[in-house]
């Protein structure tokens, strides 16, 4: 059983309908659900299916290719010697299907996977696509790959002959709050939006991670059994989970190590320092395929330049990496469920259940009733002000994690608080949030309205210092 993915579902359905033969692509972060969504929106109906295979040489490549076209029906072919050779067997084994007028669907998954150094495995592709397959009008392609950057690079931007040769893309974003819903209650898993919402900081909207919780366990069950015991499924998913997206991971894990240790984030010559990476090319395309991947993002203070962006880590899972499965070093099997309470739990709640709502924009400004009004996210920081004889500080600063620029005028000024219970505002916070609001005018110039919107579990404490905050939303505003 599938969930959600209606959008997707329907558009790859509707490529059946078409006039033309039809080259689509499918991307998104590793273990987000695409070779599932592709599989059960064709209904598994394939006239050839194929897997490039992790670390496999050209030669292994061609020979799994060449099984593959045999587990099609083809029976016995020569071994292909290069990727023109495999390209025109499968032309081949298409020739000799039935002109029944259905449209013939080829999926091969894992495509970047496929294309080894000096393998002309592209080139070869872009020929079977512009010379054999839009010579016929019931072919449809169907790409898909974890490594995202890659598929964008060499298909979707590619200048060469795949030029403009995509028909279609989709882009397959993890679930949202809403979906992971869904999903525990079609397993009947029995949690409650609370665990739900605690489960989904750790793990984000991956399917994949999701699939390993047991019914009749507690999320803290299962994240001990998951995370932190011997042999549990996602033991060693770090491990793996950045090799397998990038062929010289090195880079791309020390900006990670970099970025993990700053929860705002760094600009890009603060991580080259915190890296200690060069200033080079590499450097570079690691950055911008991180973002590409969902691991990171790109934000500016409003007002600045797009030269002083600010990347900051945002995967889920990673960020509870770093705070939790590295941090337990003595290999307690039960580190999740001894953590609970204690300091370094409620400083990686504190801090996911941000993330979850930067991932949630779209819901918050549902539930602020503004879907319809232009809109841009922006995080906001000022450093203090100090005294460059003395070192006293003359004007304390403020940092706002999330700022909702509207084209009416507006601006949401969010306060994100992760609690057990309603957040009481104290009058040491109250101070906090209206010296936050006051300087953002001040050093912003901005002449919109500025709203105290608060994001919480449960709500705010009725009375005191909560009457003056203008918008207030929960933790089931995200489940929209």
């Amino acid at each position: 059983m599938i969930i959600g993915r209606e959008k997707e579902i329907a558009i790859l359905q509707g490529l059946l309908s078409s006039d033309e033969s039809q080259f689509v692509a499918v991307y998104g972060r590793r273990r987000v659900g695409k070779t599932f969504l592709i599989r059960e929106a064709f209904n598994y109906d394939f006239v050839f299916q194929h897997t490039g295979t992790y670390k496999a040489t050209r030669k292994q490549q061609l020979s799994d290719f060449r099984q593959s076209l045999y587990d099609a029906g083809m029976g016995k072919c020569p071994m292909p010697n290069t990727w023109s050779d495999a390209f025109q067997l499968l032309w081949s084994f298409l020739k000799n299907l039935p002109a029944d007028g259905k449209k013939k669907v080829i999926f091969i998954d894992e495509l970047p996977w496929m294309d080894t150094p000096k393998s002309n495995f592209v080139r070869s592709l872009d020929h079977f696509w512009n010379a054999k397959a839009t010579t016929r009008k019931d072919i449809v392609l169907v790409i898909c790959g974890s490594a995202t950057s890659w598929i964008i690079d060499n298909v979707i931007m590619n200048y060469g002959g795949l030029h403009n040769r995509l028909t279609c893309q989709i882009h397959l974003q993890p679930f949202t709050l809403r979906e992971c819903r869904q999903y525990c209650e079609s397993r009947n898993l029995g949690y409650k939006d609370r665990q739900i919402l605690e489960a989904y900081m750790a793990m984000g909207g991956i399917p994949y991670y999701w699939s390993f919780l047991k019914k009749g366990q507690s999320v803290s069950q299962n994240f001990d059994r998951m995370f932190f015991q011997s042999g549990g499924e996602l033991a060693n998913e770090y491990d793996t989970l950045y090799a397998s997206l990038f062929k010289k991971p090195g880079n791309h894990i020390a900006i990670i190590t970099a970025l993990a240790k700053k929860k705002k984030g760094l600009l890009r010559e603060e991580i080259l320092q915190a890296s200690k990476l060069p200033d080079n090319t590499a450097f570079t395309k690691a950055i911008q395929e991180l973002e590409q991947c969902g691991f990171i993002r790109k934000y500016t203070d409003i007002g600045k330049k797009s030269k002083y962006a600010i990347c900051q880590l945002i995967d889920n899972y990673t960020i509870f990496y770093f705070d939790f499965i590295k941090e337990n070093v003595n290999g307690d099997e039960h580190f999740w469920t001894s953590s609970a309470g204690t300091g370094i739990h409620y400083g990686w709640a504190g801090r996911a259940f941000e993330r979850v709502c930067l991932q949630h924009i779209s819901q918050i400004k549902e539930a602020l009733g503004f879907s319809a009004v232009v809109s841009s996210a922006h995080s906001w920081y000022q450093k203090d002000i100090k005294d460059p004889y003395t070192g006293h500080t003359i004007q304390k600063g403020a940092q706002i994690d999330l700022l909702i620029d509207r084209n009416d005028d507006t601006i949401n000024l969010c306060e994100m608080k992760y609690a057990n219970a309603p957040y009481v505002i104290t009058e040491e916070e109250d101070m906090r949030i209206r010296n936050r609001k006051e300087t953002f005018i001040r050093e912003s110039g901005t002449e919109k309205t500025v709203l105290v919107t608060t994001i919480t579990t449960f709500g705010l404490a009725p009375g005191g210092y909560s009457d003056d905050i203008q918008c207030q939303l929960t933790m089931s505003d995200l489940f929209r």
